[in-house]
């Protein structure tokens, strides 16, 4: 397929197929971490965030935006990792929500709290009570901040019994 031939709203089809590596229930689209999509003439060219700065999976999701747009065809290919504005939960839809849920994973809630000069050095906060994804219990206790990833807190269903992942809010 040449790059005059498909759409943007054909690529963001095509990248639905870019599983998030840390979370395979939703792809990056789900994320919302791509944030433009350029088709000019001869060229395309993707802009992503990561979801934050130092994530290590940007240089696998590159690879599979690149694996996947070859597929069809398209090789003349630009992608720009912007860090401004930086990424936000709120970028990610209820039904992505609904899957981090479905998969065992509490997904964020919205920001509650309002941040004070003392709150600086830890703007990523993880609220007191988690709703269980297994049991939807808020009987539940935080059992560390990092959870399988920097962008989790582990945390405890004293209903359910299950361990899980709370997907933190920033």
């Amino acid at each position: 397929m040449s790059v005059a031939a498909i759409t943007k709203d054909e690529i963001l089809e095509i990248l639905q197929e870019v599983k998030d590596p840390e979370i395979p229930a939703v792809s990056v689209i789900e994320m919302g971490m791509v944030r433009e999509v350029i088709v000019s003439d001869n060229q395309v060219k993707i802009v992503i965030t990561p979801t934050y700065s130092g994530c290590p999976a940007m240089g696998w999701i590159h690879n599979e935006i690149k694996k996947v747009l070859e597929t069809v065809g398209i090789s003349n290919l630009i992608i720009e990792t912007r860090l401004s504005p930086a990424w936000t939960t709120d970028w990610m839809s209820d039904e992505t929500k609904l899957k981090l849920k479905e998969s065992g994973i509490a997904p964020p809630q919205n920001k509650t709290y309002e941040l004070e000069s003392s709150d600086l050095f830890n703007i990523i906060k993880v609220p007191a009570a988690i709703i269980c994804p297994f049991c939807d219990s808020d009987d539940t206790k935080i059992i560390s901040e990092f959870g399988s990833t920097a962008c989790k807190s582990l945390h405890y269903c004293n209903s359910c019994l299950q361990g899980f992942d709370h997907f933190k809010c920033h």
